[in-house]
């Protein structure tokens, strides 16, 4: 009734926080856990506070030790995701429930227990297809003052925008809040290079061929600081001028981000062309045009992929 569930916790020089957030893992209500953890090149005290609760709590954290290679955050996850399914039994893992733990975050304390409820019910008709569970966060600071009650709107984020079709633009899930079933970890990996994020492929997998499931409320402390690999950036309406838009016509250059998507998009279409209803075929075909070198070119794709 209650499946194991393995968390991943890859860590580096977290020493800060690392012992705030094992703590809200210990505390959450959803006791069969294992915590998997692989440090990636720490120098400072984090695998001090490690060992320690490995020694103490030998049954709920599981350590993998590092072969010197530093594999970089969404690397350090992609590692563990097939770690996990590798060593299922190992790990007292009948079903690959896996959940992904950033290490300066906070949980809520029935965090584990409100995304299993939300799996079950996602699988209850079957059990095979990828599901991917995520919810809102709160955003506060170092010191966990609260910035905001909302990280998606904070970001300026839609909700309803949880669709294959605008997560090729946007992704809205937030990987420190994700459980995935095992189906969708098996069909997204190997996560490619060309991957923007593992989050966001895991997103663009459950999207196109499973479920994904907003949980429209924060349960995640999401803490902001100089260090997050990505972080959180208040959403401001744009302010418009003519200049502004001459200026944006004229521009050569291609845009970055929309280069990126272009590769990501170009890899989903090869690694799951067979897979793809053929409207999303051609959605992919548009993004993946766009690493041309011309940004007008980038915007007149842009117009043609939102008219789909």
């Amino acid at each position: 009734m209650y499946p194991r569930v393995a968390i991943l916790l890859p860590t580096f020089n977290g020493e800060k926080y690392l012992e705030e957030q094992l703590d809200s893992l210990l505390a959450q209500s959803y006791k069969n856990l294992v915590v998997v953890l692989r440090d990636d090149g720490s120098r400072d005290g984090t695998l001090d506070i490690i060992h320690s609760h490995l020694d103490r709590f030998p049954d709920t954290f599981h350590w993998i030790e590092n072969k010197g290679r530093n594999l970089g955050a969404s690397g350090s996850f992609s590692f563990l995701m097939r770690y996990v399914l590798e060593h299922k039994k190992e790990l007292g893992l009948e079903k690959a429930y896996m959940m992904f733990c950033d290490q300066d975050d906070i949980w809520v304390e029935n965090k584990v227990e409100l995304e299993m409820q939300r799996m079950q019910t996602a699988e209850a008709d079957n059990e095979n297809i990828p599901v991917l569970i995520h919810s809102d966060l709160k955003v506060v600071s170092d010191s966990r003052n609260l910035i905001s009650e909302s990280f998606i709107r904070y970001q300026g984020l839609n909700p309803e925008r949880n669709t294959f079709k605008y997560i090729l633009l946007s992704n809205l899930v937030t990987g420190c809040t994700a459980l995935i079933n095992e189906s969708l970890a098996k069909q997204s990996t190997p996560i490619p290079s060309d991957a923007i994020m593992h989050d966001w492929w895991l997103a663009l997998v459950a999207s196109a061929f499973g479920r994904l499931v907003l949980i429209n409320q924060p349960l995640v402390e999401y803490r902001q600081h100089d260090f997050n690999t990505i972080g959180a950036t208040e959403y401001k309406q744009p302010h418009r001028s003519f200049k502004k838009l001459v200026l944006r016509l004229v521009r050569m250059k291609p845009e970055p981000l929309l280069t990126e998507l272009a590769l990501q998009a170009k890899s989903f279409l090869v690694r799951h062309r067979l897979q793809l209803t053929l409207e999303n075929k051609i959605r992919l075909g548009l993004l993946s045009a766009m690493r041309v070198q011309s940004n007008i070119l980038q915007k007149v794709l842009i117009r043609l992929f939102y008219r789909l």
